[in-house]
């Protein structure tokens, strides 16, 4: 081991159990909330979460109401004896557990986006009905792993690289995730030296899904030097460059704005508007992020897709060009809508408003 690896570094490779001591650490930035909903499947990371939890709101003289949430998708048959084995646990811990079920139809494709999409949303909705400011997951440093190997194959940009963060938004509520830097076996450790019971979930293995194809492959990657903490490390790195470039964004969608302000008046409600030239001056990265920020706010059609904006960019900067060269390489004007939002250039200026609704068939 190298001379300067960590006491930390040493029990994740070990799979020692979660200290109280380590435990205080990783939930001290959720120690203001008024209450926390903890979303517990009742597999190893869950339960550890809830276990870890339990014992750092113990060391605590006043501090967050804890509420152990469980999603029942319905989906498996053992999914009610787990949520009454987590209803359980979570009582001899001191914490109230509720079940929610997943009763909407369920899709005959893409069934782990969809059931991942009702978690969600039903933990949020409990959040809201027990007043918590956050939902905390028990994702670790493998599942940040995997996401980053996902992404990668699926060609995301630095954003998507990223992969999950400590602390992020979601259905206007925060979502925290404060087991992220651990491995799975710590917590199944965790659990085993504390007698805690958990469910072991099959489907986690099934070949049919594309996390645990992934998960199979991590074996050979990490014997290459692809092992999940060189992946998690990745992942923290482009954090830090998307943090930086965001930061550049912000200040050139105000100095674009300065700009369009001296050339024509403001016009509140009427989308937003660049100056050409200083628009292409951007490093291409900048630009294409300036264009979906503000079709992500214009537009009324969700997020816009990165492909999509970079065509998009790649349109505008053969119109900039053709512009800049007096028309003979590519046309002066551009004209196209875009998750339901319009962009228009002009020799004059870029502008980004609304799209009209869409005309009806046979209206």
């Amino acid at each position: 081991m190298a001379a300067n690896e960590t006491a930390q570094d040493r029990a994740s490779e070990h799979g020692d159990p979660v200290s109280v001591a380590e435990a205080e650490r990783l939930f001290a930035p959720l120690a203001g909330a008024p209450a926390l909903v903890l979303a517990i499947s009742g597999g190893p990371d869950s339960m550890a979460l809830m276990w870890l939890a339990a014992r750092w709101r113990s060391t605590l003289e006043s501090g967050p109401r804890l509420v152990a949430v469980t999603v029942d998708h319905g989906l498996r048959r053992e999914s009610a004896r787990e949520a009454r084995m987590v209803k359980e646990v979570a009582g001899r811990l001191g914490i109230p557990h509720r079940t929610v079920r997943w009763r909407d139809a369920k899709p005959e494709a893409g069934i782990p986006e969809a059931a991942r999409l009702a978690r969600y949303r039903l933990l949020a909705r409990a959040a809201r009905q027990a007043g918590a400011s956050h939902v905390a997951t028990a994702h670790t440093r493998d599942d940040q792993a995997e996401t980053v190997l996902m992404r990668l194959l699926r060609g995301s940009g630095i954003v998507g690289l990223a992969a999950m963060a400590a602390i992020s938004e979601r259905e206007g509520l925060l979502l925290a995730r404060p087991l992220l830097e651990l491995p799975k076996a710590r917590l199944v450790a965790t659990l085993r030296s504390a007698d805690v019971p958990f469910a072991d979930d099959p489907t986690n293995r099934d070949p049919a899904f594309t996390r645990p194809r992934l998960r199979a492959l991590m074996p050979a990657l990490a014997a290459e030097g692809g092992d999940s903490r060189t992946l998690a490390t990745l992942a923290g790195r482009l954090g830090r460059a998307n943090a930086a470039i965001e930061l550049m964004v912000d200040g050139a969608e105000r100095y674009l704005a300065l700009l369009a302000a001296g050339h024509a008046p403001a016009q509140p409600n009427h989308g937003q508007t660049f100056e050409p030239r200083a628009f292409v001056a951007l490093p291409a990265e900048i630009r294409l992020r300036l264009l979906m920020r503000v079709i992500n706010r214009i537009g009324t059609e969700g997020p816009v897709e990165l492909g999509k904006a970079e065509a998009l960019l790649d349109r505008l900067d053969r119109t900039l060009a053709g512009i800049a060269d007096g028309g003979t390489s590519a046309p002066g004007r551009l004209k196209q809508t875009l998750a339901g939002a319009l962009v228009s250039m002009t020799r004059e200026a870029i502008r980004i408003t609304p799209a009209p609704p869409r005309r009806l068939r046979g209206k």
